[in-house]
Formats: C-alpha cells, structure tokens, sequence
C-alpha cells in the first residue's frame, strides 16, 4: 500500500504531496491540471521507462518519491539484496530524471538500479490503463490472468510443468550437440589418446628438468671438478712420502702442539688453542669430504652425459607442444585424460540422455494434461463470475467467455491456448475483446476481471487511470461500486472525470491547475465536506456552485453511505 507519493517538477506539477493510505482513493482535477502526472509518476516508481520530456520546463530534474507499507517477505528480500532497508514495514522509493535523460532509483535508502524498480513493482502494483487495456490483448496476458484467479493449485502445478519444460529443452539440447558433434569428438579423442600416449612414453616428473639441468652441468666438467677437489684436498691432507712437504693440517697440528707446550704460562691461550682445535678438526673434515666427492666422480660413466642430455631434449619436445614445465604438461595429461573419458563415454552418455528425455516428455504431457483439465474448470468459473459483475456495470445482455483450447505443441507455459472473448448481446458469437469491445465496454471488462480475480490473488496496490473512459450514468455508478469493493482487500487509486466514480471514494485528491504566474503550474489537495462537494459539482456540470450540479453531487455522496 501506498501510504504518500511526492512528485516534484513532473509535468506541470510543481510539487505535490498526494496523501494516499488505504481504502479507495480518486483523483479528480480540470483537463490539463496534470492528473495523469499521477499516473506517471506511479509508472516511474515501478521502473517504466523514463522521459526527459516529461521533466518541468525549467527544473533539471524531475522526482517522485514514494513511502510503501508492505509485509511482503519476497519484497523484503530483493530490499535487502539491494543494501536497502524497510523500518518499520515502510518502505521508501524514489526516482530521479534528469533534463538531460539520465535516470536513478534509490530503494529503501540506497541506490539501485531503476530495472530492480520493476521486480519490486511486480509485487506491489497493478496498473491498469490504456497500455494495460492493449496489453492483455495478448494470448500471454489472458492465460495469465485465467491463472491468477486459478490460485495455488494451478501456479503450483504450472511450476512443475515449468520445471519439466526446461530440464527437457536443456537436456534435448544437450543431446542433440552431441548427435550432431560425433565426428568432431572422435577426431577430438583420437587427438587427446595420441597426445596422452605422447606424454606417457616421456613420462615427465614435476621438477625433473631442474634436476637434469644439474646433472648435465655436473657431468659436463667432472674433469675439471676432479682435478680441482684433488689439488684442494692434496692442499689440506697431502699423501705424500715427501717429509718436507707441508700441507695445512699438519701445520694447524703443529701450531696446536706449540700453543699447548706454552699454554699454562698464560690462560688467555687458551681461547687461541680452542680455535686451533676446531680448525684441525674441520680441515679433517673438509680433507674427508673432498676424498668422497672425488671417489664419486670416479663413478660416473661416461655415457651418462649423453642419457642426460637425451632426456632432457624429450622433455623439452613436451614443454614447447604442452606447457612451460613439467608440472604443466602433467597437469595438461590430467585435464586430457579427463575430457578423454567424457568423449569415449558419448554413446552411453546419449543413451541416458535420452531415456530421460522420454521420462520427462511423458511428465510434461501429464502436467499440460492436468494444467488444461484445471484451466477449463477455473475458465468456466470465471466466465459465470465475469458475466454478473459485466451485468451490474451497465452490460445486462453481455456475456463473458473464456475459452481454453488445447494446442498440437507445448510451449513455456502448457499447451492452452486462452482466449477472452465477450458477447455484447443475445444470440451474438463469442469474439475476443479487442474485437467485440468498445473503448468503455473494455474498461468494464477489465475492471470486472480485476474484481473477480483480486478476490482470489489480490494485488497490494491498484491504479487506474481512467477506467470509466466512455461511460457515464448507471455504468458509471456501478463502477464506482465496483472499485469501492475492490478496495476492500486492495488499496486502489483511481484518476477519473467522473462524479460518480468519485462519489465512492473514501480519499479524494484533487489536481489544482494555477496560471497566475504566466505559466501553468500544479499542486494537490485532499477535498473534504463543501469543497469536495463543490468538485463533485464541477465534474456534474463543470460549475462548482450550481444548486443543481451541488444536490445530485450530495445525493451521490450519499450512495456511498
């Protein structure tokens, strides 16, 4: 429910603050004063396209506010997906357009984009105008309506159906790429088992180039590795007979020997004779690591250079077809691999595919079966509750007729065709309403669908606008009736032009049209007792203090009462 809507520089609206709240509200005001700006702007809140023309003449942009009462959980769920808030079940929306064309939407205090505007809209708003008249001339729009007033029976099985439909035009897909791309998956797998069998003949290890690259660098100068680690240890522990070689081991031996034999004169030697030590027993050390290091240069056999450098020319065939590195070309053989058993499995994978094709093409046809036997029966109701709500609006002899027609395919939403269609008179053929209707007969119609339908599915919000174009008199009375009924369980906003309508409201605001300034400008104002009287008088007889116009406006009051 719309409790306030702010429109300001709209149209020939200035600013305007239309108290709305509860019940039924008309909106009433001269040609020209801006009551259709209401409409727009309500449309600019719902996410409608927006219109740079639409902005005042002189202002730089247009905006419309709005204050909404909802409980609705699905609403609140968008808000919160949106960063907004709802405080204390208010929910507040509001929307910008700018001279130059630019559009922005705000929802619960933060900004959104406009089109999150129209998923909220759906769940807060009918409506109803000439664009809603041409609109449920579409098939789509009358099966939809048929299964609003259906209720839950229908919308649960129609979510089945749905369901089925999709999985099945997804799998029917699925299968028909993979009939249609045989030969190029058997070429593809043909590929992927000659690279597979490639890589495994090579069988790379993550890393094994890095320890290649040493191996062949070791072996590439192991003489001079051995002449080098031969001298250093002949330096550190030489094996000569030679008494009067000297080599640094036996000299760091003798300066222990010569520390040790003067050492108790001094203690402070001993710090020094600590560190000849150690020296003596990691030159032993260094002496024995060189003599292994060089027994295993001994080891190597001269062709494993050749293997070593034969292996890695393999590997390096792999690196420029598969990946930079080892690790890359393994990784590449697994995500082969995987793909490889995807592809061999085609046939297999088909014939499941279509076994379930089967299984869910007989669940569709179940649910359209169930889907027509549920529209058939809601159509009939409908068509009785339509035909006396038609009857009480001025259209005694009218008959309504929905007519649901089953279709050779299935599409998105059943295999019904749904058709409404209206009988003006006795003995007159069903013809769909875009036919068989007048502009005014058609606002009856659809006013007499909203009030069956909304007894069943009932929208928060309704605005028409101008729903009694081309009636007057009793039509017109029972329409007003009609909407006070609707407003019961919906909040409905109404702009209309005539008294009648208007009489049965329980809010009415009027759009007040002022030239004074050499420009027209528009504000509103909520009409109670005379003044209300004297509006009502004015939309009678375009006086507002006719006596006449004044007493049939008060016995129309009246007729609410």
């Amino acid at each position: 429910m719309i409790e306030e809507l702010r429109i300001r520089d709209l149209g020939v609206i200035a600013d305007a603050t239309l108290p709305l709240g509860p019940g039924f509200t008309a909106i009433t005001g001269e040609t020209g004063a801006g009551k259709t700006m209401v409409v727009s702007a309500l449309g600019l809140l719902m996410g409608e396209r927006s219109d740079a023309g639409a902005v005042r003449s002189g202002a730089s942009q247009a905006r419309v506010g709005g204050i909404v009462r909802t409980t609705d959980a699905e609403v609140a769920e968008i808000v919160e997906e949106l960063g907004g808030d709802i405080e204390d079940d208010e929910l507040v929306l509001s929307r910008t357009v700018s001279a130059e064309g630019r559009s922005r939407a705000s929802v619960g205090g933060s900004s959104a984009p406009v089109g999150s505007l129209g998923r909220l809209a759906g769940r807060l708003f009918a409506v109803h105008g000439q664009s809603e008249q041409l609109r449920l001339r579409s098939a789509a729009a009358q099966r939809d309506t048929l299964d609003r007033f259906g209720g839950e029976e229908i919308a649960q099985t129609l979510r089945e159906y749905r369901a089925a439909h999709r999985e099945r035009q997804e799998l029917s897909a699925q299968v028909a790429e993979l009939t249609e791309a045989r030969d190029e998956r058997a070429a593809e797998a043909a590929r992927l088992r000659a690279e597979l069998e490639e890589i495994a003949a090579v069988d790379p290890q993550p890393g094994e180039e890095q320890d290649l690259a040493q191996r062949i660098e070791l072996l590439s100068n192991v003489e001079e590795l051995r002449a080098a680690t031969s001298s250093a240890h002949e330096a550190l522990a030489t094996d000569s007979d030679d008494p009067m070689s000297r080599d640094a081991s036996s000299l760091v031996d003798e300066a222990v020997r010569e520390v040790e034999r003067v050492a108790g004169h001094d203690q402070r030697l001993e710090s020094v004779l600590d560190t000849l030590r150690s020296a003596s027993f990691q030159l032993a050390d260094a002496a024995r690591e060189l003599a292994a290091y060089a027994a295993d240069l001994d080891q190597e056999g001269p062709g494993e250079l050749a293997q070593a450098n034969e292996r890695l020319a393999a590997l390096n065939g792999l690196f420029r077809v598969y990946g930079a590195d080892s690790a890359a070309v393994v990784e590449y053989a697994g995500d082969a691999a995987k793909r490889l058993t995807e592809l061999d499995g085609d046939d297999e994978r088909i014939d499941e595919l279509t076994a379930r094709l089967e299984q869910l093409g007989e669940q569709e046809r179940t649910l359209a079966s169930r889907l027509t036997e549920l529209r058939t029966e809601a159509a009939d109701r409908l068509s009785g509750l339509v035909t006396i709500e038609l009857r009480q609006l001025a259209l005694p002899d009218a008959e309504f007729v929905v007519r649901v027609t089953p279709l050779d395919t299935l599409g998105g939403s059943g295999g019904d065709e749904v058709q409404l269609l209206l009988s003006p008179h006795p003995g007159a053929q069903p013809r769909p309403i875009a036919k068989s209707a007048s502009g005014g007969e058609l606002s009856r119609v659809m006013l007499a669908l909203e009030v069956v339908v909304a007894a069943v599915d009932p929208v928060p919000t309704f605005v028409f606008d101008e729903v009694d174009a081309g009636v007057g008199g009793a039509a017109a009375i029972e329409i007003g009736r009609r909407l006070a009924r609707l407003a019961r369980s919906s909040q409905v906003i109404v702009v209309t032009h005539l008294a009648q309508v208007a009489a049965f409201a329980n809010n009415h605001l009027q759009v007040v049209k002022d030239s004074s300034g050499g420009f027209t400008e528009s504000s509103c104002r909520r009409l109670e007792g005379e003044e209300r009287l004297a509006e009502m008088a004015r939309l009678l007889s375009g006086l507002s203090d006719s006596e006449s116009a004044l007493e049939h406006a008060a016995e129309l009051l009246a007729l609410r009462d």
